[in-house]
């Protein structure tokens, strides 16, 4: 991480701004082209601070989103993950349908609680019916196992790096403090507001 690395003050690293938003602005360009395209994408961040923000901003961009812990294999064993989440929404579907209603109590409670537990680990992916085009990471440490996966799938990536990351972990690494509310805030901010842009541009040219 030296090259991303500015200076040093009372043994905090402090990140180069400049190229900051250097490597911002490649992957707002990214995310941008992408969605001009159609494509899909996966937000992933898991810490506690940045769940709501992760669900909020997937939303607004209409991207699938995953921010509870990341279990081995969602990507790589696919046909799993698709299975469970064909379940999800069959089951999603049943209950508004009223077909509960038709069950002993037993099993509706048994049902719910499975529909609960989905709903908290797989509701941001959800409508994701095939692998995602790029996936963004909002911490590298934390969510290292899923960008393994997109690279062994050959997924694009797009990852916050901290001072204590491997940068070339990821198709494009934008230096800034994982830690704090703020850098995630403005980074995922950017991001989102491409994407919107990129579908935008989609919609009036179809």
């Amino acid at each position: 991480m030296a090259p991303y690395i500015s200076a040093k003050l009372r043994g905090t690293h402090i990140i180069n701004l400049a190229r900051m938003a250097r490597f911002l602005a490649e992957g707002c360009d990214l995310v941008f082209d992408a969605a001009s395209q159609e494509k899909s994408f996966l937000i992933v961040g898991t810490k506690k601070r940045a769940m709501d923000l992760v669900a909020s901003a997937a939303i607004r961009a209409r991207c699938h989103y995953f921010n509870k812990k990341w279990f081995s294999g969602m990507l790589t064993n696919w046909s799993i993950t698709k299975t469970r989440l064909s379940q999800f929404r069959d089951l999603r579907a049943e209950e508004k349908m009223g077909k509960f209603q038709h069950l002993p109590k037993r099993d509706v409670a048994i049902l719910k609680r499975k529909l609960s537990t989905l709903q908290r680990y797989l509701g941001g992916i959800k409508y994701m019916t095939r692998l995602p085009d790029i996936v963004i990471v909002l911490d590298q440490q934390k969510e290292y196992i899923a960008l393994q996966e997109c690279a062994i799938l050959g997924i694009p990536t797009i990852s916050l790096v901290d001072t204590n990351c491997d940068p070339d972990l990821a198709n494009i690494s934008i230096p800034a403090n994982d830690d704090t509310m703020t850098s995630i805030r403005l980074i995922l901010n950017k991001l989102v507001f491409a994407i919107c842009e990129g579908r935008s541009l989609y919609i009036r040219n179809h």
